[in-house]
């Protein structure tokens, strides 16, 4: 296939969409100054002209969709969300439409949590597992309509997987991509910031439930969910040709409570001890391994993908573990891939995300380690940017979320 590359939106900034200065970014790395041409395979999503306009020069690729990286400086995008809030076009966040009248046995037969008791407007956190217990995805799946649902999934090509287990599965489905592009608002003065937007349809919304609001002719769905470990909300675009005027109107109804756009805050969600599929999960690890066998029914009368190696591993005591990582010290850079860990020389597992937290003092991260380098307090060697350093394993979360009832 041929690619080309497309003029930005301002034409005057040039071709390439480039890193930000190291001034006002994350630390340079050995990959500072790499160029990203535009490729009409590649999804732009709804939000992506109105992020230009609004000074994000960064970007990647996730789930064949160009995603916004830190519009500037992400400690003072970690400050926006922790203290104000923030509106993040998250793009890449795909959604799998699974539909027909056998859309609720098949949605089931993907994942090991018990999906018979979720109600039309709510929202489920469950994984997707393979037939040998690995972990391939972790999607937010909401109940649209009696036999119609969304997975709102992360880096993985679930409807291509979805597909491929319905060929056998002999069930009356049609899976699709939905074509959503997604904005996340998070922050404490969320709510404020919703209910000046949709009215008081949010009022009352709860945890991992939705609300359909009107918008110009159209619908949108707004979750009381997102990826921050603050209080929030995820609003669902279906009409890309609305993508400008629902960002602006979102940061129009935030001027008040000093809205500002920005990117997924990453030094926040290792705080709250957020795992990311990809880096913190793959399809190498159990959901026993990471802290997640709350989300096996394996007692449930439900059959699903991966349930007799699922009942093998549980059976065992499990051989890693997720762990937070304490490194004291001046800032790291952020890793770019998995460090490995080794306690005396001898390799126990690896560091997936690394930041600095300002509130913690430290520096702080996510690691999958054998069980017995588990024990909080557990020393472990690790090479970073800056040379070896020494990390303290400690209990997650490094700092609790906040999704208290509001509204």
């Amino acid at each position: 296939m041929t690619e080309t590359t497309l003029e930005p939106p301002d034409s005057s900034a040039g071709r390439d969409l480039r890193s930000p200065s190291p001034a006002t970014s994350a630390p340079p790395t050995a990959h500072s100054g790499l160029r990203l041409a535009f490729q009409p395979r590649i999804r732009r999503g709804a939000f992506f002209d109105a992020a230009w306009r609004h000074g994000c020069r960064q970007f990647s690729v996730y789930n064949r969709t160009y995603i916004t990286g830190t519009f500037g400086d992400p400690v003072a995008e970690y400050w926006q969300v922790v203290e104000k809030v923030a509106l993040w076009p998250v793009m890449g966040e795909r959604q799998v439409e699974i539909a027909g009248p056998d859309a609720a046995r098949f949605v089931q037969y993907l994942t090991p949590r018990d999906m018979r008791a979720c109600e039309i407007g709510q929202c489920k956190y469950a994984l997707i597992t393979a037939p040998d217990g690995g972990i391939l995805s972790d999607p937010i799946i909401l109940r649209l309509e009696e036999n119609r649902f969304w997975l709102s999934t992360c880096d993985f090509d679930l409807e291509a997987w979805a597909r491929g287990v319905s060929v056998g599965a002999g069930m009356d489905v049609s899976i699709r991509d939905a074509g959503v592009s997604v904005l996340q608002v998070q922050g404490p003065a969320s709510y404020e910031v919703m209910r000046a937007f949709c009215g008081t349809i949010i009022d009352g919304l709860r945890y991992y439930w939705f609300a359909r609001v009107p918008f110009k002719g159209a619908e949108l769905i707004v979750s009381r969910t997102g990826w921050s470990g603050e209080y929030g909300y995820e609003v669902y675009l279906r009409d890309p040709a609305l993508g400008d005027a629902l960002f602006d109107g979102v940061l129009e109804a935030g001027a008040p409570h000093g809205i500002a756009p920005g990117a997924v805050s990453q030094i926040r969600r290792i705080e709250a001890g957020i795992l990311s599929w990809g880096a913190d999960i793959t399809a190498e690890e159990t959901p026993f391994e990471v802290g997640l066998g709350r989300l096996c029914a394996l007692d449930a009368p439900i059959d699903f993908v991966g349930r007799e190696a699922l009942l093998a591993h549980a059976a065992q005591p499990p051989k890693k573990r997720v762990v937070g990582l304490r490194i004291a010290g001046e800032p790291l850079t952020p890793n770019e891939t998995p460090l490995p860990l080794t306690a005396a020389g001898a390799p126990v597992g690896r560091l997936t995300s690394l930041r600095h937290s300002p509130r913690v003092g430290a520096n702080i991260a996510l690691g999958i380690v054998a069980t017995a380098a588990a024990e909080p307090g557990t020393v472990l060697d690790v090479v970073t940017a800056e040379g070896p350093q020494r990390a303290e394993v400690c209990n997650l979360p490094f700092l609790a979320k906040k999704q208290t009832t509001r509204g």
